[in-house]
């Protein structure tokens, strides 16, 4: 049976996002000293060394030259939108696109905060670049074929690290009560690996990841002129649509 989405359509999907990144990236902003200083650096602040280093290396080095860098930053995004627009160029892109996000990942969004044991769902933990990495994995069939069967773990490994997270006493005090969404995250991950409750759970992870990104993401302060990407909202969005295909849902 066909694919209800396939690796092609979601290949496609990703490809978008990569442009709209490549626009976000190409805003007056980002070819400011303001890039480096205000929104790669702070991403580095109480992390533990192998983040903290790193990231602050890459803030000094593209404060210095910040025209220099972010040229070839945007052209690089752009390439990786239309490269997966293309069924000619779509590996290649998926395999350059997973390299960049890994390391955009790492040297620009510190890792979420991943190692400073304060991140959270709520604000886009586990980063919107480790998200386009593995999106891009399942992707990677491609053609007709369905995207990667790991891909409901992979859901789940995202919901009950954001619950384990969640459940840290540095992430108590939200509006929401966290007793409520530890629960909720769990639950939502766990039931994507199993077919009785697969379609509920990963519908709830749908809805709570739109009102995530409206409520405390901020849309990824894309309107703000200093968003690099929409954030991790859209991305839960586009897995949960994956996942709720037909053959997804069908699948092991």
């Amino acid at each position: 049976m066909r694919a209800g989405i396939t690796g092609r359509q979601l290949q496609v999907a990703l490809g978008v996002l990569w442009l709209i990144d490549g626009v976000l990236q190409a805003q007056p902003f980002m070819f400011t000293r303001g890039f480096a200083t205000q929104v790669v650096a702070p991403n580095g602040q109480g992390q533990p060394g192998f983040v903290a280093e790193p990231v602050h290396w890459a803030s000094t080095v593209i404060s210095a030259h910040p025209v220099a860098w972010n040229i070839p930053f945007v052209a690089v995004q752009l390439a990786l939108g239309v490269g997966l627009l293309f069924r000619r160029t779509a590996r290649l892109a998926l395999a350059a696109s997973i390299a960049w996000a890994l390391g955009v990942w790492y040297l620009s969004e510190g890792l979420s905060g991943l190692a400073s044991g304060q991140a959270s769902l709520l604000t886009g933990a586990p980063g919107s670049a480790f998200l386009l990495a593995v999106l891009a994995a399942a992707a990677w069939p491609g053609e007709d074929e369905a995207p990667a069967r790991w891909l409901p773990f992979a859901w789940a490994v995202v919901w009950v690290g954001g619950a384990v997270f969640q459940a840290l006493p540095q992430n108590q005090g939200t509006t929401v009560p966290s007793e409520l969404l530890v629960i909720a995250e769990y639950l939502i991950g766990v039931g994507a690996l199993l077919r009785p409750t697969r379609t509920p759970a990963v519908a709830g992870g749908l809805v709570m990841a739109l009102v995530f990104w409206v409520t405390t993401q901020d849309f990824g302060g894309i309107f703000t002129g200093q968003g690099t990407d929409p954030n991790t909202g859209p991305l839960l969005v586009l897995m949960a649509i994956t996942l709720l295909a037909p053959s997804a849902a069908g699948s092991a």
